[in-house]
């Protein structure tokens, strides 16, 4: 499996633990033991789930925790006037929050792809609507964080 599909299943793995972490109330060294033991390339329920880039997986939940009173106020700035992250939906928090933190903290990986991928993971859970919310948020926080990465022609 190639390195790219086992990166975005640690973005969707990442997601789905970001947000039974709001949710449930698990704690960091569950989340990550829960998934790495249970969930990722294993099967559940009769499905399933695609092997995922572990350091990755975990770098992404760690780091959305460790860096959120960072990323939050950075999400918040490009949301629509009225609508701070703390009201939106808690999956789509989780992808904001993630996109934000790829975004922030990862500069080995091009923006528009970071952008694209948290679009993809935000239609594995979302409608329509929501997804188109997730692209507009995360394609103004590129253009804000890596300015210099849109500037250049094609």
């Amino acid at each position: 499996m190639s390195k790219l599909v086992q990166r975005s299943a640690a973005r969707l793995a990442a997601v789905q633990a970001l947000y039974q972490m709001e949710i449930a109330g698990t704690s960091l060294p569950e989340v990550l033991t829960e998934y790495e033991s249970h969930w990722i390339g294993r099967d559940v329920d009769g499905q399933k789930n695609p092997e995922a880039e572990a350091a990755y997986f975990r770098d992404i939940v760690s780091g959305v925790l460790r860096e959120q009173r960072t990323l939050d106020p950075l999400v918040d700035d490009v949301l629509a006037r009225g609508w701070p992250l703390k009201r939106v939906e808690a999956v789509l928090r989780a992808v904001l929050r993630a996109g934000a933190y790829e975004l922030s903290y990862k500069p080995d990986v091009p923006a528009r792809a970071a952008v694209s991928e948290y679009v993809n993971v935000a239609g594995a859970f979302l409608d329509r609507e929501e997804t188109g919310m997730v692209n507009a948020v995360l394609d103004g926080l590129a253009r804000k964080l890596r300015a210099a990465e849109f500037d250049r022609t094609a």
